[in-house]
């Protein structure tokens, strides 16, 4: 096991930086303290005095301190034509109160010169006043290296003398910057070997801030901490300007389940905290974000699920259960047998026959081709499934609907009419509705329901549109998804074609049918299958179970 490395979130600063995103006071305590439940070391808050929230989130934070994290404020060195106590950027670091006072300085001579306007020996004079005026003030100091990488590899000596000052002048860690996030992993590794070098064994500890302009941030973290930086700075979800910084969500799983770094943290935690701070963000989920997304682990070629029921680790690097996630086999024309199996194993439904299961595979193979999709329809899986058992009786047939728009007066006017077949009965009902769906749905349920009446506590949860061939333009097929509740139970079901009514019916039917006969099943303790495919049509108030 390596010796343990610091996790540096910044999520509430960095993460910030990203386009789109504006988090309140009150979204900023909210992933402060979920951050110090997980077990992050640092939490760095932002730059006291930059803004009203800002420095009302310190305020909060002071008098309702974090339990486990250190508390972190961010600033700059001194201005060029200041002292630092004349600075107001830097009083306003100290009054923030935080232990831990995290400052950047400029690590390239280009940066100090031409951008920051100072000769490079006056950077280095800021760099350590800076550093000696917050430590005499009480404050432990990490110092962020900005610039280091493209720094480094201009004029490494110059580079190197900025981490020396920050160190001579107390600062307890340098951390290495990829501020443009353009330097590859081994370019990392060899800075990091140099500044250790550099230092000597009894200098600051040696961290990394890295971000992802290359797509190599998490990779250039590792290779940090591989080549002795015992300090990682980050966000959830990689989320910052541009491009965004290293996730800590990919980075602190590679450490422990791939470094073998020790940390505080609880990897089963991280998918909770990922969609949390998306949540707050407003932002979707990564649903195929490595280690914490909700496909990270989803399998969908016949050929690997085949694999995978062999033996997990043939298509899996780790085990999701250390992650807190859960492989996953997805339905969809790429499909096998095994898939099939695997699905109705899960479903908790009877197994299938190498006939059942091959008769399914095919379905799903020719309705993806006409546009369908069941990735995210696990109720119409589960009822292709069903229907794929020899003996499966529907609870009811269609014979017929129509759904009629108009105008009566100023408003307007929608009916649908439904005509069924249930058992040896023909039921024929109409009704009105807010829009079509809301008729035809009200129109089923009023033909089923005194036959079926655990449908009165089925609902309609989230309705989903999307046109699958845009440039078919309206004569595109279109694609319905819909989510169902019943009870603690929620199931999707999906149609497809080019009346999106037709493929609102067909989502629809789907949903009544599964509700019934899954309901219908809960109630039946037969052994015998042929008894429960009979009881089909019994009466329940049951709510849905698969």
């Amino acid at each position: 096991m390596t010796a343990a490395v610091e996790i540096y979130d910044t999520t509430l600063r960095d993460g910030s930086q990203r386009a789109g995103i504006s988090y309140s006071v009150a979204d900023k305590l909210r992933i402060a303290r979920a951050l110090d439940a997980l077990g992050v070391t640092f939490v760095e808050a932002g730059w006291p005095g930059s803004n009203p929230k800002d420095a009302e989130l310190f305020d909060r934070l002071r008098r309702e301190p974090l339990a486990r994290a250190t508390l972190c404020a961010f600033g700059a060195t001194r201005r060029v034509d200041r002292t630092c106590a004349d600075d107001p950027s830097l009083v306003a670091l100290v009054d923030a109160a935080t232990p831990v006072c995290t400052i950047f300085g400029k690590s390239s001579r280009f940066q100090a010169v031409e951008i920051l306007g100072a000769t490079a020996e006056a950077n280095l004079q800021m760099i350590a006043e800076t550093v000696a005026f917050l430590r005499a003030a009480g404050r432990r100091v990490i110092y962020d290296a900005e610039h280091f990488a493209a720094g480094f590899a201009a004029d490494p000596a110059y580079a190197l003398a900025t981490l020396a000052a920050a160190a001579r002048a107390g600062a307890e860690t340098v951390v290495l910057c990829d501020t443009t996030g353009g330097a590859l992993p081994w370019e990392i590794d060899a800075a990091v070997r140099a500044a250790r070098e550099h230092l000597g064994a009894d200098g600051p500890r040696i961290g990394i801030h890295a971000h992802d302009d290359s797509g190599c941030a998490t990779a250039s973290s590792l290779a940090a901490v591989r080549a002795g930086a015992r300090h990682v700075q980050g966000t959830i979800n990689g989320y910052g300007e541009r491009c965004g910084n290293a996730d800590l969500t990919a980075v602190i799983p590679g450490l422990a389940l791939k470094l073998g770094v020790a940390t505080a943290i609880d990897l089963t935690a991280l998918p909770a905290i990922a969609r949390l701070v998306a949540d707050i963000a407003n932002l979707p989920p990564d649903d195929h974000a490595p280690y914490v997304g909700a496909s990270a682990f989803a399998h969908k070629g016949g050929v690997h699920v085949a694999a995978m029921l062999r033996d997990p680790t043939s298509y899996q690097h780790v085990d999701p259960a250390r992650v807190g996630n859960a492989a996953r086999f997805a339905v969809s024309e790429l499909a096998g047998r095994a898939t099939m199996v695997e699905r109705a194993r899960a479903l908790g439904l009877p197994e299938l026959a190498p006939a059942e299961a091959a008769a399914a595979v095919a379905t799903v193979k020719a309705r993806e081709a006409a546009g369908w999709s069941y990735e995210a329809a696990d109720g119409s899986v589960a009822l292709l499934v069903r229907r794929s058992a020899p003996g499966y009786v529907a609870p009811f047939a269609v014979d017929g609907y129509q759904a009629i728009v108009g105008r009566r007066g100023d408003d307007t006017a929608i009916e649908a009419t439904v005509r069924l077949r249930v058992g040896d009965q023909r039921v024929h009902a109409a009704a009105d509705g807010d829009g079509p769906v809301h008729a035809l749905d009200r129109a089923l349920r009023k033909a089923l329901a005194p036959s079926y009446p655990a449908l009165a506590t089925l609902a309609l949860a989230d309705y989903k549109v999307r046109v699958v061939d845009g440039d078919a333009g309206t004569r595109a097929i279109t694609r319905v998804l819909i989510d169902w509740r019943h009870g603690a139970t929620r199931f999707a079901t999906v149609g497809a074609s080019p009346n999106i009514l037709e493929a609102t019916w067909h989502a629809l039917v789907d949903g009544l049918e599964l509700a019934i006969t899954a309901s219908a099943s809960s109630t039946d303790t037969s052994t015998d299958t042929s008894t429960a495919r009979r009881s089909t049509h019994a009466r329940t108030d049951r709510p849905l179970s698969w």
